[in-house]
């Protein structure tokens, strides 16, 4: 999408395109001009979507194609690539990523959705002779129709990582994607809509700014299984609104994630890795690390390490090759973790206090990095998630101290080690109760490695050979032949 023209979103449904319900203006987090229209509806648009994939997945031949099911993925894929410089400044100027930033999000958004074009055809169940001439045979079938709610915040790879496999397995799909990031989905749902293999309903998509829509698919006995990334608070929700059908969830919920730093790592190199790992998508990530536990010993010259290494990452304008942070998604979000910093700053525990820029930035939602010293345990610093680019720095004494004071949270997705001992770093990672562990790096995520959540960070697995598994079901057929 060109600077300075706009573009629209529509449902998508039983194959065709529709802009009924009322057309409202999406907003760029990085200027506040509008820039497209996005139809909006709600449980009406859930119902036809849902009825739409139901009907697909009884009638057409979808569910037991599986070289239908890799060719239509393999176009799609292909489809996003031809369109790859589109989406990518689409998606930066929508969501306030920064467009190198956008660009490795669509590269990793056509990697995974050709890695499970690929394990389509690797679908495969086996035959037991349990007793002389008596046969189980156990298939893996599509679990039915797919609920997909997806966040704003990486809307490519995180819509990708549920709908590719839930494909691959031979399921049908309704999608409610965040409103925030309407114009993005409806381009990424064109490329797919464009691909002449794909049969009506199979995949539905439908825009809401409540939550109407997205309680039915909870709610609804016609989906089977629903694969969700958000909040714990709203996952809870979710969870319990899916008990009266007892349809199979995928959590992938809240994050607090703790970087231990060990007295013999590098001060200055770990200082940029942290940073970098802290401040992706300007802290509006799950996996981000929000918590830096440092051993006492080196606390002090890691803290100035890093507030030289946070002040070196450049506040831009999004389209901009030399940008390294964008804005928050709207002055809201924007303003709350301002609020905490500032309360952070009065009582005299931030190193490092953010501010608003001004200039031509101010008209965004920009908000520059904050780092928070934090000592309490029972901290909000520590037990809330703010997604916002504000990091702490807290003190152990030794390993003991440290993973006990990493898994001092609710949470449990992601957390990284750091030093050059690798008996030591992996001893901490098999203590630390996170659903992934990076050594010495953080936010490392490929389409063939599974990731997820322990604790109130969900449950189930996306990525990799587990992630298509989320979305298959296993069935027995015994038959007695007799003996010859």
């Amino acid at each position: 999408m060109p600077l300075g023209k706009t573009c629209s979103a529509a449902h998508w449904i039983d194959g065709d395109f529709s802009d009924d319900g009322v057309m409202v203006a999406a907003v760029a987090p990085s200027t506040g001009a509008d820039i497209g229209k996005v139809a909006t509806g709600g449980r009406p648009q859930a119902e036809a979507a849902i009825a739409a994939a139901a009907y697909a997945f009884e009638t057409s031949e979808w569910t037991q194609n599986l070289r239908l099911r890799a060719a239509m993925l393999f176009a799609a894929a292909d489809r996003m690539e031809a369109r790859a410089p589109e989406l990518a400044l689409l998606l930066a100027i929508e969501t306030g990523k920064p467009i190198r930033a956008a660009r490795g999000e669509i590269a990793g958004t056509i990697s995974e959705t050709r890695y499970y074009a690929g394990l389509v055809r690797t679908v495969a169940g086996r035959m037991i002779e349990v007793e002389p001439g008596v046969y189980s045979l156990l298939a893996r079938e599509p679990a039915g129709v797919a609920g997909i709610i997806v966040p704003w915040n990486a809307p490519g790879i995180l819509l990708v990582r549920s709908l590719a496999p839930a494909l691959a397995a031979g399921c049908t799909v309704v999608i409610k994607p965040a409103f925030a990031s309407s114009l993005f989905h409806d381009a990424v749902m064109r490329c797919f809509a464009d691909v002449p293999q794909l049969p009506r309903g199979v995949i539905n998509s439908f825009n809401e700014i409540g939550s109407e829509g997205s309680e039915l698919l909870s709610t609804s006995p016609h989906v089977d299984v629903l694969s969700f990334t958000g909040s714990s608070p709203v996952g809870k929700r979710i969870m319990a609104a899916a008990s009266g059908t007892l349809k199979r969830l995928n959590l992938e919920l809240g994050g607090k994630a703790p970087a231990i730093v060990f007295e013999d790592a590098d001060i200055d190199a770990t200082a940029r890795g942290l940073a970098a790992g802290g401040l992706i998508q300007c802290g509006q990530q799950c996996t981000a690390i929000n918590r830096i536990l440092v051993h006492e010993s080196r606390y002090d010259a890691l803290a100035a390490a890093l507030v030289k290494a946070v002040q070196s990452f450049r506040l831009g304008p999004v389209e901009d090759d030399a940008t390294d942070l964008g804005p928050l998604i709207n002055n809201a979000a924007r303003d709350r973790v301002q609020a905490v910093v500032a309360e952070a700053a009065e009582m005299g525990r931030a190193p490092l206090v953010g501010r608003i820029p001004g200039g031509e930035l101010a008209a965004g939602s920009y908000l520059a990095p904050s780092l928070v010293a934090v000592e309490q345990l029972d901290s909000s610093f520590v037990q809330e998630e703010f997604f916002g680019p504000v990091m702490n720095l807290e003190r152990f004494g030794n390993d003991t101290e440290a993973v006990n004071k990493a898994n001092a949270t609710r949470y449990g997705l992601a957390a990284s080690v750091w030093t050059p001992d690798l008996a030591r770093a992996h001893h901490v990672a098999r203590k630390l109760r996170a659903g992934t562990v990076w050594i010495n790096d953080h936010n490392r995520l490929v389409p063939e490695v599974e990731t997820g959540g322990f604790r109130e960070s969900g449950y189930g697995r996306l990525h990799g050979l587990e992630g298509l598994g989320e979305f298959l079901a296993t069935k027995h057929i015994w038959q007695a032949h007799g003996r010859l």
